[in-house]
């Protein structure tokens, strides 16, 4: 299965195909090298050549299976979210401390997701702070159906309220915090994107506009009106934007609080608290 992948140009063949195996047949690396004499099925063999063909074709094993680990916990996927990825483990990162500070002071902290998709980030930040009230914002209905699910698989669904919005326009209450990884690739970029991501994540939660920064200028815009006296907002970002943005949330009253590196070095999230 690794050498048909190859074959193919499968950047990560080795992996692509451990993981389909394991998802098939339940059966991991360790139990097979322990039990060599183990056969596959009929069944399986046949369910290992569609998922390659599927794999060889394009689509990224995380589709194929339906699901991406986050933080530890399993996201299921549709159409109409994106992968959850290691790089927005970054922003949860960086947003934890300050969410455990207000549960401190407070007893307890309320947040808004801003563009939930899967529900990753409330999610894995509801997980982790269980004194923590979320509202998950997302245009697409079939996104929040998935983050709604997800909520009740990580068990945390009694503190994840879904909200079908626009954006802010649906939103009433003001937060302690808000948290968003919006649409940030320009226009221009899309075309440029790895086939795994241009034809099988959705275009809407790619795209930022012209240069990338639309939605961050509604952020900044806006996010004053919901957010408590001394509230704060984190955002991800792409790559080259940590200026663009830091400036965009400046003019419109923020103080830039930490700028945070993913893996790579590459400034991936950021913190700005309110100063109206």
């Amino acid at each position: 299965m690794q050498e048909k992948l190859r074959t193919k140009g499968i950047a990560e063949a080795d992996l692509d195909a451990k993981i389909l195996v394991e998802w098939i047949t339940g059966i991991n690396a360790a139990e097979r090298i322990s039990k060599p004499d183990m056969h596959l099925s009929s069944e399986h063999i046949i369910q290992i050549e569609q998922a390659l063909q599927r794999r060889i074709a394009g689509e990224p094993v995380y589709r194929i299976i339906g699901a991406r680990e986050f933080y530890g916990i399993s996201f299921t996927l549709s159409q109409e979210t994106l992968e959850p990825r290691p790089d927005t483990e970054t922003l949860i990162d960086l947003v934890l401390p300050f969410l455990q500070k207000q549960v401190e002071n407070s007893g307890r902290t309320t947040f808004l997701d801003m563009g939930t998709g899967s529900g990753a980030i409330a999610i894995t930040l509801l997980k982790q702070i269980p004194q923590s009230y979320a509202v998950a914002v997302d245009i697409s209905e079939d996104a929040l159906k998935t983050a709604k699910k997800n909520a009740k698989n990580a068990e945390v669904a009694h503190r994840f309220t879904p909200l079908l919005s626009d954006w802010f326009d649906a939103v009433a209450d003001r937060f302690d915090f808000i948290v968003s990884n919006p649409p940030y690739i320009p226009a221009q970029d899309i075309k440029k994107l790895a086939k795994e991501v241009r034809l099988y994540d959705p275009l809407r939660a790619l795209m930022g506009g012209e240069d990338g920064l639309y939605f961050y200028r509604k952020l900044a815009h806006e996010a004053a009106n919901y957010l408590k006296e001394n509230g704060y907002i984190a955002v991800e970002i792409g790559y080259s934007q940590e200026n663009e943005v830091c400036n965009l949330f400046k003019k419109n009253g923020f103080q830039c609080l930490e700028v945070r590196k993913d893996l790579s070095g590459i400034p991936r999230a950021l913190l700005f608290a309110c100063k109206h």
